[in-house]
């Protein structure tokens, strides 16, 4: 452990992956922010809490498991061609999941849902956004430790980094919640990138990888593009024109 400490390698190692863990965390973070958009402050405050507190407790459990995890990339079965492995499936499926959910709370958002059903039972539809936040923890921690290990030999290393990223994750996620629900065309966009990358991870999961860095200059770019036009509103507002 201590010669960890005195290692430029080492250090060197650990930066490298926290920014990298902290930009594979924007996923999570967006997800979080839709996800408590829809329930009452108090609970939304609650169930984001526990959900951050959910990716880090994951990603840890399954930092454990590194055997397990490097035997999810072994193939367990081939189809048309194409060799398919536990962790490929678990990408498909999150992938779809995602996609579903954003396209149906695309789809509440155009027909003007106002959420009155889901305030007759705050409690079961807290419960359900609990529900679909450990799952799609579950498919972003497990993206999120294979990378690791493929980047990192020291296990102490790698959980320092999840450990700062789940921290500034917990930072963030509460002014992005905050901005997404006072701004209702930011919710459009957040979970038009929902959909992005849930086509990613089936991408990724039928061995298609799509450079996330395309991806993530697309969110970066929609994101500066309406900050501005919220940016611009607000000054509306201030003259009266």
């Amino acid at each position: 452990m201590m010669h960890l400490l005195t290692s430029p390698e080492a250090w060197a190692a650990l930066l490298t992956l926290t920014s990298l863990e902290i930009v594979l965390g924007i996923d999570n973070v967006i997800f979080l922010s839709v996800m408590v958009s829809r329930i009452p402050e108090k609970q939304a405050n609650r169930a984001r809490q526990i959900g951050l507190a959910l990716a880090l407790i994951f990603r840890i459990i399954l930092l454990s498991l590194l055997v397990w995890l490097i035997g999810l990339t072994a193939p367990v079965f081939s189809f048309n061609g194409y060799d398919f492995s536990w962790r490929d499936l678990i990408l498909i499926g999150g992938g779809l999941f995602l996609i579903a959910k954003a396209t149906h709370e695309i789809h509440a958002e155009v027909e003007a849902d106002d959420g009155e059903s889901d305030q007759k039972s705050t409690g079961r539809a807290f419960f359900w956004v609990i529900v679909q936040i450990i799952v799609i923890d579950i498919v972003f921690s497990l993206d999120s430790i294979i990378t690791a290990i493929g980047m990192a030999q020291d296990i102490e290393i790698m959980i320092a980094a999840v450990v700062i990223a789940c921290l500034i994750m917990y930072i963030s996620s509460g002014p992005v919640s905050r901005f997404v629900a006072e701004h209702p065309t930011t919710k459009m966009l957040a979970l038009a990138f929902l959909v992005l990358i849930g086509v990613a991870l089936v991408a990724d999961g039928f061995q298609f990888h799509i450079p996330r860095g395309y991806i993530y200059f697309a969110i970066a770019f929609s994101a500066a593009v309406e900050f501005f036009n919220v940016l611009a509103k607000r000054n509306r507002r201030k003259t009266g024109k």
